[in-house]
């Protein structure tokens, strides 16, 4: 009866016990990040957004260095979605939610 009580909690510790045993004694704490790149200092990598409404739908452009690369369109009923641009070319590409998009091979195989 005692063996049955003392089980489960043991199941529970026996992780945390493994844990502590991996801490090293001797740490250190990390040196400071070098600076940035000479050419990296006066760019902001965060990126521009531009919230607008057309009639009852809600369109954010997202750019970075004023180049546009992401829009997420927010309508009045529905899910949002978000539009990225596929390459400099070609036109853009919807999808739903935060998965990845899918990347579409475009070879030029003939030009006439």
């Amino acid at each position: 009866m005692r063996i049955s009580r003392s089980l489960p909690m043991l199941a529970l510790l026996l992780p945390l016990i493994a844990f502590a045993a991996d801490i090293p004694k001797d740490l250190e704490p990390l040196p400071e990040a070098p600076p940035p790149p000479a050419g990296m200092e006066g760019e902001n990598p965060e990126p521009e957004v531009t919230i607008t409404k057309k009639g009852a739908d809600t369109i954010e452009e997202y750019r970075i260095n004023g180049e546009l690369y992401m829009m997420k369109v927010t309508p009045a009923t529905g899910v949002p979605y978000y539009l990225t641009k596929d390459d400099q070319n070609a036109g853009w590409a919807r999808s739903e939610g935060v998965g990845a998009p899918i990347s579409i091979p475009k070879w030029v195989l003939f030009r006439f």
